[in-house]
């Protein structure tokens, strides 16, 4: 077999497997992609909206104080007397920073092969099971 048709594998990105593929298929796994990236903000959204907004609003004495005399321990002493808080505002900022990483990362080096081979798959189920997919719609729009 010729070097010239024998595929390159790329680990970086999905290069390699978006030569094989037809361009709607590229597009609907563009399109799942952004629905999962949308989802996953949406998440981060509403995790901000109720555990965020409960646990700032359960050290609003706390916010006082600190906008009055900010020091660091005075942060540290209101979140370990308020571990409900600090957990509820740990949760938001650890979810909030992993979408960012994941983002970055992939803004940085691409869609993994993995990631790129997941998505498809996912799209030739939704293909397979039509128009009674809740995702039809959003991915494979005609």
């Amino acid at each position: 077999m010729n070097d010239e048709q024998t595929p390159s594998h790329s680990s970086a990105d999905g290069a390699a497997l978006e030569g094989n593929l037809d361009p709607r298929l590229l597009a609907e796994i563009e399109r799942l992609h952004q629905l999962t990236l949308y989802s996953r903000w949406l998440v981060v959204g509403i995790l901000w909206l109720t555990v965020g907004s409960i646990s700032l609003w359960s050290l609003r004495d706390s916010i006082q104080l600190w906008l009055e005399y900010f020091t660091w321990s005075a942060v540290k002493y209101a979140l370990v007397y308020n571990r409900i808080a600090a957990i509820g505002l740990g949760i938001c900022m650890g979810t909030t920073l992993a979408v960012l990483i994941r983002q970055s990362r992939i803004i940085l080096w691409g869609l993994p092969n993995h990631e790129h081979q997941r998505l498809s798959h996912q799209v030739l189920r939704i293909r397979v099971q039509g128009r009674s997919h809740p995702l039809w719609k959003w991915v494979c729009r005609e």
